[in-house]
Formats: C-alpha cells, structure tokens, sequence
C-alpha cells in the first residue's frame, strides 16, 4: 500500500481523507458531512449544525483540531477528528444516512451499560468475535485470561495515581522490555505488523506462549505493585520493571531448556485478512 493509500478511508462507499495524528488517524470533517449528507456546502453545513447543537459548539476545539493534510492542491490545514469526534458528530447529523451508525451507537452504548452490570457479559461477547474470526478454541481462553489480568492491572494502575493512557503505554512497554527485550512497538514489528494501525491489537498475534509470558508479567507486577504500595509513576515504573523480569526471568530459563526462542514472527494476520475479505 503506498502513501496516498494509506491517507485515505472508505466510509459509505466514498474517500474519507486522513492523516496520521499523535499515535492515531484524524479524519478531515468536510469529508465526514460530504459522505453523509447532500450539502453542496459544506463548511455552511457544519456551522449550522454547530449553531443546532450547542453542546456540540461548547466542546468543538477538543473535539475537532486543524491539521496539515496531503490534499491534490499540496498540503492544506483542515479541521480533523479522531474516530470518538467522528461519532460525536455523526449523532448531531440529521440525514437518512447517518441514521444507521446512530441505532449502532446506541446499541454499542446500551450493551456497555449491560457489561458494567455484568461483565460475564464482556466476556461472552469477546469470546464470540475471537470464534468469528476463526481464533483456535485453547487460544481465545488465554486471551481472555490475559484480558482479565490486564484489567487488574489497569484498575490497580488508576488506584495509584496512574491514569493518563500515555502512562499506561509507558508502564506497559516497562513490562515488555522486561519481559522479551522488546517494546510493544518492537513485537509488533516482529510480528509484521502496522504500528498505525489501531485495530492490529498486539496481543490478537500473539502465540500461546507468548500469550502467557504477558500474562505471567503483568500479573507479577500487579502484586509487586500492591506488596510494595508502589504510587505514581515513577514507582510503578520500578514495579512494572520488576513484574517483567519475572517474567523474562522465566521465559529465558525455557529458552535454554528447548533451544527455541519464544517471541516469534508467527501472527494471525490470515485469519484477519480472511474474515475482512468476507465483509
């Protein structure tokens, strides 16, 4: 895929430009309304849609950013979101075309409020999008487990002044480094994957062992983190460090017991590309 291709996205049928963005896509609005309305306006569109919803109006600058963008006229700035703006957005669109991602969104909403009622519920759900997709049985049942015990450590993360995603990720790559001497940046070059592509989830590629490795390192660091009352981040970091080399400490050892590395180039990108070409 070369580079005009990856600027661009395909959202009812037509191009939605785009443009890479602090970790993450930014999608040019004009293109949004374009795709979901009749405006032959619009910029006019969006300012009466701004002056509809006041709400909307209120949170606009954290919701919407001007960003340089590859256009065939050379770069432009435009006004862009990321994909939570998008949907914001879309729910104050009042065409026929916006009307079936308004019905999703509410689903998606009314089923999270049923997970934080019971979240046997989460599971269930991740357990049928992994069988979907084609996920080997003994495998999905780790990677459930392994979700679980990254939860603990996320809730464990936030009771200890931790709450930022950024220093999530910084904890998280402490783990790994610990863990197979990589980053997660690096794993998932390993594992042939695109680092800008949100939806290539790590952990959706990794193989059994490598699975339990994660597992056994975060797990570990949970409990160091609670034994130690380890609080902010520079602690939890000594923690997160401390939580992989068990882990790591243990990946090695069986390392040299089979002669075979365990972080390996083996993905599930076969099974992903299938189910996207069945869609």
């Amino acid at each position: 895929m070369d580079g005009k291709e990856k600027s661009l996205a395909v959202f009812q049928g037509k191009k939605i430009r785009r443009v890479w963005h602090k970790g993450e896509w930014w999608f040019v609005l004009e293109d949004i309304i374009q795709a979901l309305t009749d405006s032959s306006d619009t910029k006019q569109y969006i300012q009466k849609m701004k002056q509809r919803d006041e709400p909307l109006s209120q949170g606009w600058v954290q919701i919407v950013h001007t960003l340089p963008v590859q256009t065939s006229g050379g770069t432009q700035s435009m006004n862009c979101v990321k994909t939570e703006g998008a949907f914001r957005i879309i729910q104050s669109i009042p065409s026929p075309k916006a009307e079936p991602f308004k019905l999703w969104l509410a689903q998606v909403g009314y089923e999270r409020v049923q997970e934080i009622e019971n979240p046997e519920l989460a599971q269930d759900r991740a357990r049928k999008y992994y069988e979907l997709k084609g996920y080997p049985r003994e495998w999905i049942e780790k990677r459930l487990r392994g979700i679980a015990i990254r939860q603990e450590l996320t809730e464990e993360w936030k009771a200890r002044e931790v709450n930022e995603e950024r220093e999530f990720a910084i904890l998280t790559d402490e783990i790994s480094k610990a863990t197979f001497d990589l980053t997660t940046g690096e794993h998932k070059k390993v594992k042939q994957l695109d680092v800008k592509r949100k939806n290539q989830n790590l952990r959706d590629h990794m193989t059994d062992l490598e699975l339990i490795f994660t597992m056994l390192g975060e797990k570990a660091t949970t409990e160091i983190t609670k034994a130690k009352g380890s609080k902010g981040l520079p602690k939890c970091m000594e923690s997160a460090k401390e939580g992989g080399s068990v882990a790591g400490n243990a990946r090695m050892e069986l390392e040299r017991k089979t002669g075979k590395k365990v972080v390996s180039t083996d993905n599930y990108l076969d099974i992903t590309n299938k189910r996207k070409k069945l869609k």
